[in-house]
């Protein structure tokens, strides 16, 4: 049963799981693999997960794999946590796959920064009120990149009746204090921009994040919430310094990492996830070897590799 804007907004508190989208080698989509993910994935306690986000590659995609994606993760969720849906690009081509989106059951719709990197504020309002008005549900806007708002430009969006919640994408805690303390409740408030920021956001009072690594350590993102929450901050630390800064140091060697590190995470692990699309590229191989070792300090978190 599809799920209400203001249900959907009650239901976001805790993890929500961003899955990588699987591809095989001469990069077709491998839904197949996405299911089999989707299932593990579903044996742990996240509050949401994101059919095609900014972890899934969304800007590779074309609609009908966008479609397929987002059928593939309503059929296998099944209802059982809300499955939110990307979209972007243009103004048409965003409302377009939130609207199929829609069709094929997701329960809302996560609005990346449209392909323009300029765009006057008040352009970018009427981008997000022409997604919102393809759909009847819930919206999440995601600041990242080049979509960064003032108190004063962010309260124009409190317009959409339908945006229920915030991805902050930005990782800069003071303006997202501005923005909270201006906006107040009208918007879910979730820490968009990584694992790693987990203690920064949950020290604003914020409750929710987005987790890439969910993809290969989905106990550690639980647990990076849970300790957080509950103000368990020794425990937290040690967590954040021993598993959650070495993988992101190594992310930050390259443009793209955060996707393509993850892939090969799963796939020494051997989880079906495949190569990156361009632009992105795969990690060279010293920077896999290093990773490789990471994932064998990780060994009291992971499962075993099982090989490729």
């Amino acid at each position: 049963m599809k799920r209400s804007p203001e249900e959907l907004k009650q239901s976001l508190g805790g993890v929500i799981s961003f899955p990588v989208t699987p591809f095989n080698q001469d990069l077709s989509l491998n839904l197949k693999g996405l299911a089999s993910n989707l299932e593990e994935m579903l044996q742990h306690p996240f509050c949401a997960v994101v059919a095609a986000g900014g972890t899934g590659e969304f800007y590779s995609l074309t609609p009908q794999e966008h479609l397929q994606i987002v059928k593939t993760t309503v059929e296998v969720v099944n209802g059982r946590i809300p499955v939110i849906a990307g979209t972007g690009f243009s103004a048409s081509l965003g409302a377009e796959l939130a609207h199929q989106s829609e069709k094929a059951g997701a329960d809302g719709i996560l609005m990346l920064p449209p392909y323009y990197p300029s765009a006057h504020k008040q352009g970018l309002i009427e981008y997000y009120n022409s997604i919102g008005k393809s759909v009847s549900l819930g919206l999440l806007i995601y600041t990242r990149d080049w979509v960064s708002f003032t108190p004063d430009e962010a309260e124009l969006t409190t317009s959409i009746p339908n945006l229920i919640a915030w991805k902050d994408g930005q990782a800069d805690l003071r303006r997202l204090q501005l923005l909270r303390n201006r906006i107040g409740d009208r918007f879910y408030w979730i820490g968009g921009a990584g694992d790693d920021m987990v203690p920064g956001y949950y020290s604003l009072g914020i409750r929710s994040y987005t987790s890439s690594i969910s993809n290969v350590a989905p106990n550690l993102a639980i647990d990076l919430h849970l300790k957080a929450a509950a103000g368990d901050r020794e425990t937290l630390t040690k967590l954040i310094q021993k598993y959650v800064v070495p993988l992101y140091d190594l992310r930050s060697r390259r443009k793209g990492y955060e996707v393509s590190a993850i892939k090969e995470m799963m796939e020494i692990l051997g989880t079906p996830a495949g190569p990156v699309r361009p632009p992105l590229t795969e990690m060279t191989q010293t920077d896999r070897r290093d990773l490789e070792q990471m994932v064998t300090s990780w060994a009291p978190i992971l499962p075993q590799p099982t090989g490729k």
